[in-house]
């Protein structure tokens, strides 16, 4: 399929096969590719239909996310030393990997570091070994694929890896059927191959891509640079020596709109000619029809960027935050315990650390021969003893996701608590059962009267919940500092625990009793603020919904003293309110 041939409906599954052909007719030169799609058929058939276009002999490397740098970059052979009794140096994957391609699983969860020490070695072309006890440089010239599965918002690939990928596509509607190998494919991407760096690209070419790379927010000259050797590369895939708007557009598509980091500005309204003066009628001098191919192609970019992406700039560009998720998450901490590997340290071993064995016996290896002449060892027949000393130990780096606890703090006070309290309800109970897939806990704190209750203790249990919702009683004073007080006491035994709590608090922020129950505008106001300013220190993230009928600066206030979100919402539903605690983007708010 042609790239100038590709219906609206096929253009999806087009770009995936034109991204394939424009980078297998030069991987080095392109640099990575970013595939967004989940493992399964249709991602597996992609990568048979890339793998058919490289040129035969083209290296294909896989590296799992919890590498060593000695497989990555080249180290220590334990085998082969543990068998000779002395160092044995080995081949990193970049080394064998030269000159064709390495493929990142689950690229959206790798380290940093080792996103840097790839692009550092595309950067350099080589990466400096210890051979023989020599350092030397190696050859490194490869290309990436990067694949991202997109299971949660929170986890996006490296910046250094997404400046590098020339191409980004998404599988997401994708089917396996949709990429069989082909002949003349293979034969279009040969023939390419030699055929685009030699395609013309026109000055206005250049200066449309330019332009709409400034229209949808993309300041990186790297981008523009891949843009126009993308362009060039679909020219040549198409027997064009000459790149044309067509081939331009679909590199903008290929390139720019997965970058995007704004909605092009709509254009001004036409004047209205026929009420104008008749002097006025000819053509406003800053409008030039050469401007046309690059309106043409704003809007190309704009139809292509990724739906998920789409969504974020139109938030953006209504004011709202720029990542909105549907849920949740806890923040990422360092465990002994339990967690995903993200790497390897040295240290003593604890109750709950988890040794890494290879790592152990591959820093024991080098210094086998010495350790036998200092301790005078033998061979027992048992086979060839290693000697370990605590310095080899190498353990695990977990990284935990800690559980979220979501803490209502709800107004049970005067005439309105019977509605109040029936938002509350139904709040939680839609939140649980979200709550239940995500292993989240859920709290509920009321106050009134003279003081604030626990009516119901952190909890997933939503059987328990209900049971715990079904009656609560209302009516009497406002004890605002008192219902603050308790939350903070539920957050800081959560964090205790490990767990990231939020806070949401629902009233009208008219309190009327003090901390010791007594009356007093004044001073229980004081106190509510004194409570509002020891939770904010506390460091979590909170919302504040004012409840009242005509939302007043008193609510807002709190908000200010606690930095927490503010929201009026005085007739809010249970769904509307689950869904505005669902939306707010949950951080450790700043001090």
């Amino acid at each position: 399929m042609h790239a100038d041939a590709a219906g609206v409906e096929d253009l999806p599954r087009h770009d995936a096969i034109l991204a394939a052909e424009v980078f297998a007719t030069d991987p080095v030169r392109f640099g990575g590719i970013v595939v967004r799609a989940p493992a399964g058929h249709a991602r597996d058939a992609w990568m048979n239909y890339l793998a058919s276009l490289l040129s035969a002999g083209t290296p294909l490397r896989r590296i799992p996310l919890h590498i060593s740098d000695e497989r990555l970059l080249g180290g220590l052979d334990l085998s082969a030393t543990l068998a000779a009794g002395r160092p044995v140096a080995m081949r990193g994957i970049l080394e064998e990997a030269n000159g064709g391609v390495i493929v990142l699983p689950c690229a959206e969860r790798l380290d940093p570091a080792l996103a840097s020490r790839i692009t550092s070695a595309i950067d350099l072309g080589a990466i400096a070994v210890e051979r023989d006890g020599f350092a030397r440089k190696v050859t490194t010239r490869f290309a990436f694929i990067a694949l991202d599965e997109g299971c949660s918002e929170d986890e996006r690939l490296p910046s250094a890896i997404m400046d590098r990928a020339a191409l980004h596509i998404d599988l997401g509607a994708a089917d396996a059927k949709d990429f069989e190998a082909d002949p003349v494919s293979r034969s279009r991407v040969t023939s390419a191959a030699s055929k685009a760096i030699s395609a013309m690209m026109p000055p206005d070419i250049i200066e449309v891509l330019v332009e709409t790379a400034a229209a949808i927010g993309i300041s990186s000259t790297n981008a523009l640079l891949q843009a126009l050797h993308v362009a060039r590369a679909i020219a040549a895939l198409n027997d064009r020596d000459l790149v044309s708007e067509a081939d331009a557009a679909a590199a903008a598509r290929l390139v720019f709109a997965p970058r995007a980091t704004q909605l092009p500005q709509c254009q001004e309204p036409a004047p209205d000619l026929e009420n104008s003066h008749p002097n006025e009628r000819e053509a406003p001098a800053d409008h030039d029809p050469q401007n046309q191919p690059a309106e043409t192609l704003t809007a190309a970019t704009k139809a292509a960027i990724p739906p998920h992406l789409l969504e974020t700039l139109r938030a953006a560009s209504a004011g709202r935050s720029r990542k909105q998720s549907s849920g949740k998450v806890g923040e990422k901490k360092k465990s002994e315990k339990r967690g995903r590997r993200v790497g390897v340290r040295s240290g003593a071993m604890r109750t709950h650390s988890r040794l890494n064995l290879v790592e152990t016996l591959r820093a024991a290896a080098p210094w086998q021969p010495i350790r036998k002449v200092a301790q005078n060892s033998t061979d027992d027949g048992t086979g060839r003893r290693v000697l370990v000393t605590s310095s080899d130990f190498r353990l695990w780096k977990l990284k935990a996701r800690s559980e979220t606890m979501t803490v209502f703090v709800v107004d049970a006070s005067g005439s309105t608590a019977n509605h109040r309290l029936g938002e509350a309800k139904g709040a939680v109970e839609l939140l649980l059962a979200e709550c239940y897939s995500r292993r989240d806990q859920v709290a509920l704190i009321t106050f009134g009267g003279r003081g604030a209750n626990l009516v119901l203790a952190p909890t997933r249990s939503l059987t328990r919940a209900k049971r715990n919702l079904a009656e609560m009683p209302g009516g009497g004073g406002t004890p605002l500092a008192s219902g603050i007080d308790a939350a903070i006491s539920v957050c800081a035994a959560a964090k205790r625990k490990g767990q990231t709590p939020c806070v949401v608090v629902l009233t009208d922020g008219r309190a009327n009793l003090n901390r010791e129950g007594k009356s007093g505008r004044s001073m229980a106001e004081q106190d509510a603020v004194d409570a509002s300013h020891d939770l904010r220190a506390l460091n979590v993230a909170t919302l504040l919904i004012d409840t009242s009928p005509k939302p007043g600066p008193a609510a807002s206030r709190f908000a200010d003293a606690m930095n927490a979100k503010y929201l009026a919402l005085p007739y809010a539903d249970a769904s509307i309110l689950s869904g505005a605690v669902k939306s707010t983007q949950w951080r450790s708010p700043a001090l």
